[in-house]
């Protein structure tokens, strides 16, 4: 029993260098009329835009009279169409 926790705090403290160091790497950035914007930002930006896309198409088809509370779902589709382009790009 013993020598099994020493196994593994022994191979523990052996991976551990490569896990800290996994994080360094080039941050992911866009340069955009040189100025580097973070990616989560672009996917922000990308996503308040899909979101009010969204919200016309709701007027469109006459669906935003069955949205309860706008102030919370505009804002939800705004990060469910970030979190998604930032998966489908950067993961």
């Amino acid at each position: 029993m013993l020598v099994n926790r020493v196994e593994r705090l022994l191979i523990s403290l052996a991976v551990m260098p490569f896990v800290s160091l996994s994080g360094c790497r080039r941050a992911p950035t866009f340069n955009i009329l040189g100025s580097f914007f973070p990616s989560w930002l672009v996917c922000l930006f990308a996503g308040i835009l899909l979101a009010v896309v969204g919200s016309r198409l709701f007027v469109r088809f006459a669906l935003e009279k069955e949205i309860l509370w706008p102030v919370v779902v505009y804002p939800c589709l705004a990060i469910l169409f970030a979190c998604v382009l930032w998966l489908i790009l950067f993961s």
